[in-house]
This record gives C-alpha cells, structure tokens and sequence, in this order.
C-alpha cells in the first residue's frame, strides 16, 4: 500500500542494496532481527577507530542514506514499509549503543532491547511509522534506538559495572 499518489520510481541497485541491508532483509523469518546486526558491528568498528564522535558521525550518515535508500525503495516496491528493508533496524541499532562503553554485554543488552522496543513501538514511534516514505521507515526505528539507549544509560548509571565496565 503506498502512502502517496507519486508515480513508483524503480530504486538503482545501490539504494536497493542499502535498504535491504546488503541481503538481509530478504532472510525468510525475523529480516529485523538479522537487520540489526550490521548495526552492532558498525558501531562497533566505529567507536574502537574514533570514539563516540565517529559513532555518532555513522549513525547521523546511516540516517540520511538509510531515508534516501529506504524511500526509493519502498516507492519502487509500492509498498510503505516493505518488511525486506532493514536499514532503519541499523541506524536504529546505531543509535543504541551512542555514548555506551561497547562492551560484549552493552552490545548484547542493546541488541536484544532494540529489538524490543522495534517491535512494541512505544509512543510515538508508533505514531511515527505514519509519516511518509523513507521519513516513517526512518524515525520510528531511531526513536526505538534512543529509548533502548535511554534505558541502557539508566542502568549503568544506577548499577555500576551493568555495562561490564567499573
């Protein structure tokens, strides 16, 4: 179902490519859940070269060419969100572990909290998911991130060494 009445424009290969995660999202079951970890390995390889500032850099630059990918994409396919585009579930992952010790269990918790809150979409992602093109597949995903990193800063925060760092 699309969201607009703007004639489908076919995605070039490279936006296709991106949108689907170089493949992953056409993996038969949970395509999200496999979406996700590229995320987890980016981020990581970013935050070991430059820190957070270079963590951050990719996310904002998964972002913008997740939007450009992702709604050429969907307009292509004709649909709104197309379940084999998961570069929202990598900038969103991206997004999760911002300003985290990347530790095994800062990734692993971040992962496995992402994922939840991709998929019950608490107020307003939801909400979000609306809006159109790229912008709905984009946002709903990051606002998912940003609440998973909210909550894994509380808990380092309030339990110090959660993160596996003291």
């Amino acid at each position: 179902m699309r969201r607009d009445s703007a004639p489908a424009a076919a995605a070039g290969p490279l936006r296709r490519w991106i949108a689907v995660g170089g493949g992953l999202g056409y993996a038969p079951l949970a395509s999200g859940t496999f979406g996700s970890l590229p995320g987890l390995a980016v981020a990581w390889g970013l935050a070991a070269v430059g820190g957070w500032p270079l963590l951050l850099a990719g996310t904002v630059a998964a972002s913008v060419v997740g939007l450009w990918a992702a709604d050429a994409t969907a307009r292509s396919l004709g649909r709104a969100d197309p379940g084999e585009v998961v570069v929202d579930e990598i900038a969103g992952q991206m997004m999760t572990l911002l300003f985290l010790p990347l530790t095994w269990q800062s990734l692993a918790l971040g992962f496995f909290l992402f994922r939840l809150l991709d998929i019950v979409k608490p107020f307003p992602a939801g909400r979000l998911e609306a809006l159109p093109g790229g912008l709905g597949i984009m946002v709903d995903d990051l606002v998912a991130g940003a609440y998973a990193n909210v909550g894994l800063q509380a808990a380092a925060w309030l339990v110090p060494g959660f993160l596996g760092v003291r």
